[in-house]
């Protein structure tokens, strides 16, 4: 009897130690909105709302995905050696991680069981679908025992990995920040150039309250007319002035090329001018040693004011949930991601049930949140 026990005992503790879990966590945008495409600089947050993956490997090729906040179950079967799956729907994610994997050198052989559970607003402008290709790839990883160890422990790659997943397999039109803020966590100022420079703030950031507005997003209508209409400026601007840079050209001085631009192109070139300088601002005051709240929270709504008057991308419900928040306390706010529906933040490093009661009151569901680390794995 007490060797049956003993016997069980082992079993569990096998069985729990084959059991992988991995979380990330879904982001804000503080500072940089629709920046990070045109190789200008970003500022994010990673925030304690999460995705994760729990599950082990098994004896096959049969990859079994049970997805309970969706009520769905999702079988896959691993391709013969050397062979990329088909996708079989819009945004194969699943399927999409396995064949970059592949591409990048990393075959994997053997199938899994896996439980995704997740708490980030999804299609809201939180990075729901990146913080699930963060963790899908790092889960893969971990469940294939030979996988190289610069890419293993390494969350710039897994960051990468993810990006060329979710946006470059399927000709998306979105960058690279959410999945460098996903996996990297913390407070980040991002520049996407020929390479990614990252620097990691350690500023001292007080309660957020985010805010879905439950209405759906556009993103590729958004991405269609504000990312196209600034690269279509600039195209147009660089046949009569090969040396216009966005990088260097100060705000306003986009004017003088109007003539050549329709009204959507000079609105959101300009936004997209006073955005980039917003943001360098923001990294000084993120950089000092002590925060001013009400600093941050002024220059948060500017941000608001810019996205919503140039770039066009806020709503009225998400205008009516920043003023109730602001009214209720809050420094300041903005939208959150690409805008047209989906989530704002308030910053609220006092009272924040109160500021989340405002937002609710006009409509939103509300999530008190801090700052978060990146991908975890036990």
């Amino acid at each position: 009897m007490k060797q049956d026990i003993l016997d069980i005992k082992s079993k569990q503790r096998t069985s729990a130690q084959d059991n992988i879990t991995v979380s990330v966590p879904g982001r804000i945008c503080l500072f940089g909105e629709h920046q990070d495409y045109l190789k200008l600089p970003v500022i994010t947050a990673a925030i304690n709302l999460r995705v994760r993956i729990t599950g082990k490997s098994v004896d096959s090729k049969d990859i079994t995905l049970h997805l309970p906040d969706l009520k769905e179950e999702k079988h896959l079967r691993l391709p013969p050696y050397g062979r990329l799956m088909a996708y079989e729907e819009e945004r194969d994610y699943y399927r999409s991680v396995i064949n970059v994997l592949k591409k990048h050198g990393v075959e994997i052989m053997k199938g899994c069981e896996c439980t995704v559970r997740g708490n980030i607003p999804i299609n809201s402008g939180t990075s729901s679908s990146s913080a699930l290709n963060v963790a899908w790839c790092r889960f893969l990883l971990a469940v294939h025992s030979s996988a190289p160890p610069e890419i293993l422990n390494n969350p710039e790659r897994i960051a990468r990995l993810a990006y060329l997943a979710e946006v470059e397999e399927f000709g998306e039109p979105g960058g690279m920040m959410d999945h460098y803020a996903t996996a990297l966590g913390g407070v980040l100022y991002l520049q996407f150039n020929d390479q990614v420079t990252i620097e990691r703030l350690t500023a001292n950031l007080g309660t957020f309250v985010l805010g879905d507005s439950q209405e759906p997003k556009d993103t590729k209508g958004i991405l269609k007319r504000v990312k196209q209409g600034i690269l279509d400026a600039v195209s147009m601007i660089r046949a009569h002035d090969p040396d216009f840079d966005l990088a260097k050209v100060p705000a306003g001085g986009a004017e003088r090329y109007l003539s050549l631009l329709n009204l959507n192109q000079a609105e959101v070139l300009e936004g997209a001018l006073r955005i980039r300088d917003l943001t360098r601002q923001a990294l000084q005051i993120l950089r000092a040693e002590s925060i001013d709240d009400a600093t941050v929270g002024r220059l948060l709504a500017k941000h608001q004011d810019l996205l919503r008057d140039y770039l066009r991308i806020s709503t009225p419900k998400i205008d009516r949930m920043l003023t109730a928040a602001m009214k209720a306390g809050a420094a300041g706010g903005k939208i959150n991601g690409s805008g047209g529906g989906g989530c704002m933040f308030a910053y609220a490093p006092s009272d924040p049930e109160k500021i989340a009661r405002a937002i609710e009151l006009e409509g939103g569901k509300a999530y008190i949140v801090k700052v978060d680390q990146g991908l975890c794995i036990d």
